[in-house]
């Protein structure tokens, strides 16, 4: 995911003091550079910056980091060895794993997932081109304060997940369930969908493996056409993850392949996926053009094609983000006659997107990820209730 390079830093007025990150990376100009950007942040501040893993495990007592930037590849202790020793010292602690992008490392990435860390970045491959450090930096900035605004709120974040989890789910506070929505929902609109779209972003790859191992008998009825903020390679991955979860094809789109209902579409990263109407099939068409909503793919693209071809017969799910990619599409859909389905913020990694859509008043239900399967289930079924 790249995001926007000129946003004002949204600082967390519930902190006294500022975030305290630790960079682990071996390479001394890699941690030179996230060491600068983040002194010159007015909320946050370098604790500590280290060359390996096993110097993380050793400080991280001592140093008392907010959030990690942790290398996947370093001497003496890699990153996904070091991960669990980190959390164990420190369960609060949030990890944001930084890799460059080979198949191996976005394994590993999407591993680090389900074993407690927040979240991955993709390290550009080198530094010299301008352009490619300012979105490492800025998508960097950004999630370390999306994170640590979470720390002060005292969120359910901190409760690191087991295999298969998505962080959040777990040790929710009494008032994140019981407290009273601050949102309208919009009425069901009745009918049957003929397409399940899906958008998200932070914390999405570890929903929506969770989520498809319960949507098989959905996936035979329909297609499923998924945008989730990630780069290439990654989402070659997730896909395969995504077709062992649902035990249903699942592959990186192709520009001009029919959709058809039994199989699972994923955006490919770096590009936009919409559909289109050739005849009387629906066609993926995917393009390189500018970001929307600072992110190629994103998800507003999908869902605002999608009515060109399904019209009124469409349920989007929004799922796990940050900023609000997919609350217009997804306006657009319920205003042609559709559902949106958000998830909560309890059970969110970030709230960001879904929390846009609900907030925009144009969700029929707003559930935790591990309820919204059985929504979809019941929906397909003709019970909208």
């Amino acid at each position: 995911m790249s995001a926007g390079l000129a946003t004002a830093p949204n600082v967390n007025p519930a902190r006294a003091e500022p975030l305290r990150v630790m960079v682990v990376d071996d390479s001394a100009v890699i941690r030179g550079l996230i060491s600068r950007w983040i002194e010159a942040e007015p909320d946050m501040v370098v604790a500590a910056s280290v060359r390996t893993g096993l110097d993380a495990v050793n400080q991280v007592e001592r140093v008392k980091p907010d959030v990690m930037v942790l290398d996947i590849e370093m001497p003496d202790m890699d990153g996904i060895t070091a991960l669990p020793l980190l959390l164990a010292k420190k369960r609060d602690l949030i990890v944001i794993m930084a890799s460059t992008l080979t198949r191996r490392n976005a394994e590993i990435s999407l591993k680090a997932l389900s074993l407690g860390a927040s979240d991955y970045i993709p390290k550009p491959e080198s530094t010299r081109e301008s352009g490619t450090a300012e979105i490492f930096k800025h998508d960097l900035i950004q999630k370390v304060r999306q994170f640590g605004a979470r720390i002060g709120r005292g969120s359910a974040l901190t409760a690191h997940a087991p295999v298969g989890v998505a962080r959040g789910a777990l040790q929710v506070p009494l008032h994140a369930i019981s407290a009273p929505a601050k949102f309208m929902l919009h009425p069901f609109n009745p009918g049957p969908a003929r397409a399940l779209l899906i958008g998200s972003s932070t914390g999405g790859p570890q929903a929506l493996i969770s989520l498809v191992a319960s949507l098989a008998p959905v996936i035979d009825k329909v297609p499923v056409l998924i945008t989730q903020h990630m780069p290439p390679t990654f989402t070659t991955i997730l896909a395969e993850h995504l077709a062992r979860a649902s035990g249903r094809p699942a592959h990186e789109a192709v520009d001009g392949e029919a959709v058809k209902a039994g199989r699972i579409y994923l955006a490919p990263g770096g590009l936009h996926m919409r559909v289109a109407r050739h005849g009387h099939e629906a066609v993926i068409a995917l393009d390189s053009g500018p970001q929307i909503n600072f992110c190629r793919p994103a998800v507003d693209p999908l869902f605002m094609s999608a009515i060109d071809v399904w019209q009124n017969d469409i349920l989007a799910l929004i799922l796990t983000g940050m900023g609000s990619d997919g609350m217009r599409g997804g306006k657009d859909i319920v205003s042609a006659g559709g559902n949106v389905i958000a998830q909560d913020e309890a059970s969110s990694v970030v709230w960001g997107m879904p929390g846009s859509a609900a907030n925009a008043g144009i969700c029929a239900a707003v559930l935790p990820l591990d309820q919204i399967a059985q929504k979809v289930l019941k929906i397909f079924s003709g019970d909208h209730a």
